[in-house]
């Protein structure tokens, strides 16, 4: 017999051992799935997981994936620490986008090198002020910003839909729902020549150095811990919980703005409806699959960003339903829930002839 026992106290091993656990039971039951599917699972996970690993292009195109998920996730995972949950970044993605794209066609045919710094800039602070309007509502009205965020993901999408249709649609694009191509001085430098690899994922990089040293050494990172993990003992301290919540919003908002305004400026080259595919929603997974840690959160984006074209060849090589790679994140997602009772919980054998002790609420009365 199995039982389930909770731990005196959390065990760090399980706690970095269950993400490699949960990639290991999404594997597992990926063979299972493409079983049923009539499909050799063998090679259906080569060209998911190693695949892309093979060819300086599909690197590359790793590298583009990973950009968004990592900015993304880096700035949840500060808010997710500091108990602030912040489910909208995908709408503050869409608007970074759009706020640097209106920015980008309003400089178009503008040189200079001060243009792609000025169209970042505007990305960031359009995820910013999307991001403001939660944090604005739970420091003000105690709203669940949970709520609030998600719903802004469809209004910043459908005000996308309406600018694209409108008045940012490209007057010699045969009234096709697209704004203008962005002029060369609002584009991002290839990071390899020749491939849709951008500048975008070196600043990655700096966001993950960022964001580990504010959250080691810097007493904000301090603060978000003690507020996220002993809201009270916050309040004795004298730590600002509305303060917190702002920066956690604004963090997160810049962040997902500029992932948003680099897809535009990068691998797109121009603004579309399409251009939401998920990476805010997808990101939540990066940030807990890398443990709301910086560089757990590195390499989990570079995982899920694995899946994404690995995903992408299984379907084209194997004929797969176009849900595959949800199907995997999803699993992903679900497998790392389910092992995190392990940081908890210890399962133990009962031997079956054993029956466990009495309680003392159990032992007859004398």
């Amino acid at each position: 017999m199995l039982k389930i026992e909770p731990r005196k106290e959390p065990s760090r091993v399980m706690l970095y051992a269950t993400p490699f656990l949960a990639v290991l039971f999404t594997i597992v039951a990926g063979f299972i799935l493409f079983s049923l599917l009539d499909k050799n699972p063998a090679t259906a996970t080569y060209l998911i997981f190693i695949s892309p690993l093979t060819s300086l292009y599909t690197i590359t195109e790793l590298l583009v994936k990973a950009t968004p998920l990592i900015l993304i996730a880096i700035g949840l995972a500060v808010g997710f620490r500091a108990g602030v949950w912040n489910i909208g970044a995908e709408g503050q993605f869409t608007m970074g986008a759009l706020a640097g794209g209106a920015m980008a066609l309003a400089l178009y045919e503008v040189e200079g090198l001060w243009v792609l710094p000025l169209v970042c800039l505007a990305g960031a602070l359009g995820g910013m002020a999307w991001a403001a309007i939660p944090a604005f509502l739970r420091t003000r009205l105690n709203t669940n910003e949970i709520l609030v965020s998600l719903m802004l993901v469809y209004v910043a999408t459908l005000l996308l839909g309406m600018l694209v249709h409108g008045p940012l649609r490209d007057p010699d694009g045969f009234n096709f729902p697209e704004s203008r191509l962005f002029h060369d001085a609002a584009t991002l430098p290839a990071l390899v020549a020749g491939t849709r690899a951008h500048v975008g994922f070196l600043v990655a990089i700096i966001a993950v150095i960022v964001a580990w040293i504010l959250l080691r050494s810097h007493m904000i990172g301090f603060q978000i811990k003690v507020v996220g993990q002993a809201p009270r003992a916050a309040r004795f301290a004298g730590f600002s919980s509305p303060r917190i919540v702002w920066f956690c919003f604004m963090i997160s908002g810049a962040l997902a703005g500029l992932a948003g305004i680099f897809e535009a400026t990068g691998p797109v080259g121009q603004l579309v409806p399409a251009l939401p595919v998920g990476y805010g929603f997808t990101a939540i997974i990066v940030a807990f699959l890398g443990r709301l840690h910086p560089l757990g959160i590195l390499a989990g984006g570079l995982l899920l960003a694995l899946t994404y074209i690995g995903g992408e060849a299984a379907q084209i090589s194997m004929s797969l339903p176009s849900a595959t790679v949800q199907v995997f994140q999803g699993m992903l997602l679900f497998f790392l829930l389910a092992t995190d009772i392990l940081v908890n919980y210890r399962v133990s054998w009962i031997a079956s002839g054993r029956r466990p002790a009495k309680t003392a609420l159990q032992q007859p009365a004398e």
